[in-house]
């Protein structure tokens, strides 16, 4: 799914335009002891409490695609022999109405999930009727060919309220708060099925995860059997890898400069397109020789692409390098400019041999806080 798909499902999920029509849920407890159930019709919550749910689903189909968004597919193997996806597929069809299914959905998210405190699992179903497209790309609302019926799984934390002194009116007097177990925003959750091409891809899902460093691996490969994404944070480590070992010897300051510069160059080129700029390895290979790389190094990096980026099969743009800062890291000095100003730094060789990072400046700067003024020229 990309960002004007993802935004088209995520308005469904307002409590003025909703498509829900069903709300299913388990609370659980630190022991993994089921404490209540629910399972009604979405439009007979009282409307207080219908905003609040219509939150935590906005929630879900939030963040970075590619980091906290992430689209994952079920393989062939999966598809032909395990009933993860048959299990998905079958909820769907139930519209949720079946409570044998919830149990065993419920015992398996319980069963896998790795959390050692309280947590609601919320599971939804929705009905959606595509508006067509017109020739200058406006929906048409009373047209419709395909009916996207989907499910939105949350899995909020359940925490404690903090403890305090709040006011009371009828003693006009502030006296101690009453902790409350109060429903959190998900940590993880994933829509099924995928919304791709603005039509239903039962192949494919999208998946959330609040921490997009931590991406519940026992989730994605056992729970869903979709295999285990690469964190963003990751993928950046295994480009920079790729990075030293193409190079050796030959990885300068100036080699890396141009592979900060490419990248956002790729990025801005990508920046109206709905599909986020990825990077495969025919694409790494040409960013590498457009940022110095020769032919001497291309041969290491044939060798090494696998070995540092995994089985993966494209790389997000926006993973690989800093798009807020361009960074100059040293043991004791730690210098960062505007990502598009990396210009601003220079290396030069001085007279006694050795290299030196040069900032010019021409207007005054602060030194801790206080302004100072650049060193009148003879």
């Amino acid at each position: 799914m990309n960002k004007k798909e993802i935004l088209e499902i995520r308005k469904l999920l307002s409590k003025d335009n909703c498509r829900i029509d069903r709300i299913c849920s388990c609370y659980v407890d630190g022991h993994k002891e089921k404490k209540a159930t629910m399972n009604q019709s979405f439009l007979t919550i009282p409307d207080e409490e219908m905003f609040k749910y219509c939150d935590v689903f906005k929630k879900t189909l939030s963040g970075t695609l590619g980091k906290n968004l992430i689209n994952l597919s079920y393989s062939l193997d999966e598809e032909l022999t395990g009933d993860r996806q048959k299990l998905l597929l079958a909820l769907r069809d139930s519209e949720l109405k079946d409570e044998a299914l919830l149990d065993v959905f419920y015992d398996k998210m319980i069963d896998t999930y790795i959390y050692a405190e309280n947590y609601l699992i919320i599971l939804v179903h929705g009905m959606y009727d595509i508006p067509k497209k017109s020739s200058n790309n406006e929906e048409e609302y009373d047209a419709s060919d395909y009916v996207y019926s989907f499910l939105l799984c949350s899995v909020c934390p359940v925490n404690l309220s903090k403890a305090g002194l709040m006011y009371d009116g009828t003693s006009n007097s502030f006296v101690d708060k009453i902790q409350d177990w109060m429903l959190c925003m998900p940590d993880f959750g994933f829509l099924y099925p995928a919304f791709n091409d603005r039509n239903t891809d039962i192949h494919s899902l999208l998946y959330y995860s609040k921490n997009a460093g931590a991406l519940h691996s026992e989730i994605t490969d056992e729970f869903l059997g979709v295999g285990t994404p690469t964190p963003a944070a990751d993928q950046k480590v295994g480009f920079n890898v790729l990075v030293e070992e193409t190079f050796g010897e030959d990885c300068t300051f100036e080699v890396v400069k141009n592979i900060h510069e490419n990248l956002l160059t790729i990025m801005e080129e990508k920046k109206e397109d709905p599909d986020p700029a990825t990077l495969d390895q025919r694409d790494v290979r040409i960013l590498l020789e457009n940022s110095g790389a020769k032919e001497e190094h291309m041969e290491t990096f044939e060798e090494e692409y696998a070995a540092s980026t995994g089985d993966q099969e494209s790389m997000m743009a926006s993973n690989l390098t800093n798009t807020r800062s361009f960074e100059v890291k040293m043991p004791d000095i730690t210098v960062k400019v505007s990502p598009d100003r990396t210009d601003l730094i220079e290396t030069r060789t001085l007279e006694d041999g050795r290299e030196y990072l040069v900032i010019p400046f021409d207007e005054e700067i602060e030194v801790n806080g206080i302004r100072i003024h650049p060193a009148k020229r003879q």
